[in-house]
């Protein structure tokens, strides 16, 4: 075991060059603009190569909307002693969200550097950084020739940022995991490493669109301002879900249902013109106590009181919803194995949790697939100027490797 966390160790260039070079790489994908994530995942293959993973298969799923016409899904293998155990899987995305407003960002979002021990880019951390603990912790293994009981697989999957139709939903409906595996989706974390998540709460995304009246701004009583009446209808109906679904449940953080207005689509182009329609959106976290569908009503009988009193018509559509999975019980050997290992290699002492965000691990749950969420992180995904401490990435590919010799 120390040989192996000494060959860790002394890979703390190569891991920022490696997650540097990847991250160069855009992977983003047709929902948000862009081409998908072949041109990742080839670098990725030829990396992995490169560290002597020879067992490398690709399982891809069609899509016609960008130029490959796949979205490819890598699983690489490291053969156990016993195959009668389960295997230790770590599940990496493969893709990222866009970098946003550059003009936030103190760096290139695609020219990842390193700065006062932090590596700043877009993807660095959300999943830059489980590929490239993940991959290390396992080519050590390689290195040092160490012997290991159960199957060792690493999967890199596409499209988790926007469903994981294409990604880990794939691979689950192919049936590539098994009831006894160790499942880990390093997808979120704490900066100290000690919080292992076991349960999502609900999500609920919801379209708003008002109809009103167009007309010039300096006659405002010929027409009816849909940006006006949206403005005042989401405030209102934010206050009230907040008040009527006051439960808590201290598992999670934050330990309340969360009701907040997001994303807004341009209505006018002018200032000079009142819309007569306006669309924004909202994004539910809700405890798995409460029915998503439960707030959903409550959401359009509020709508259809705003329609009345406003002579706006008040449309709500279900944009998505994901009722919450039985969470992994905190006494499964997958908490447990990981666990010892975290407080072996960290001297830390985790905690089970529960998150708001939505990870791959949810799609395992629904299936019956004991999975946990975990990395030693300060959380920044989808930020400008998100970064990952070069030091995590050493300190979670130790604990990955101490994982896959003792578990």
């Amino acid at each position: 075991m120390d040989g192996v966390m000494r060959w860790i160790e002394g890979r703390e260039g190569e891991i920022v060059d490696v997650l540097s070079r990847l991250c160069q790489v855009p992977a983003i994908g047709p929902e948000s603009g862009g081409d998908g994530e072949g041109k990742k995942a080839h670098l990725l293959r030829e990396i992995l190569k490169g560290y002597g993973f020879r067992d490398i298969k690709d399982y891809p799923r069609k899509d016609s909307r960008i130029p490959d016409g796949v979205r490819p899904n890598i699983v690489t293998t490291l053969n156990g002693s016993d195959p009668s155990l389960g295997s230790v899987w770590i599940i990496s995305h493969i893709d990222v969200v866009p970098p946003g407003e550059t003009r936030l960002w103190k760096t290139d979002p695609y020219k990842p550097e390193v700065r006062n021990g932090k590596l700043y880019g877009r993807g660095v951390e959300d999943n830059g950084q489980a590929i490239a603990a993940s991959m290390f912790a396992a080519a050590s293994l390689i290195a040092m020739e160490r012997k290991h009981r159960r199957d060792v697989k690493l999967a890199f999957v596409s499209e988790e940022e926007t469903g994981s139709k294409y990604g880990i939903r794939h691979l689950i409906a192919e049936g590539h995991f098994k009831p006894d595996d160790l499942i880990i989706v390093p997808d979120a974390g704490s900066p100290d490493g000690s919080q292992i998540e076991v349960v999502e709460k609900s999500h609920l995304q919801v379209k708003v669109k008002v109809t009103g009246r167009q007309c010039h701004a300096s006659r405002p009583h010929k027409g009816v301002n849909a940006y006006r009446v949206a403005a005042s209808f989401v405030t209102e109906v934010v206050n009230a879900l907040y008040s009527k679904y006051p439960d808590r449940d201290e598992l999670f953080i934050p330990p309340y249902s969360t009701f907040e207005p997001t994303k807004k689509e341009a209505n006018v182009p002018n200032i000079n013109t009142i819309p007569g329609e306006d669309v924004s959106y909202m994004d539910f976290r809700i405890l798995p106590t409460t029915p998503p569908e439960d707030v959903l009503e409550t959401v359009k009988k509020f709508a259809d009181m705003h329609s009345h009193e406003s002579n706006a018509r008040i449309d709500i559509t279900d944009h998505n919803t994901s009722r919450a999975p039985p969470a992994t019980p905190v006494d499964s050997p997958v908490v447990k194995a990981l666990m010892r290992s975290i407080k072996e290699v960290s001297g830390v002492t985790p905690i089970p949790i529960g998150i708001g965000g939505g990870t791959c691990a949810a799609f395992f749950r629904k299936a019956g697939l004991p999975a946990i969420v975990w990395s030693t992180s300060d959380e920044t995904a989808h930020e400008p100027n998100e970064y990952v401490h070069v030091k995590n990435l050493v300190s979670d590919a130790k604990v990955y490797a101490h994982l896959f010799l003792s578990a």
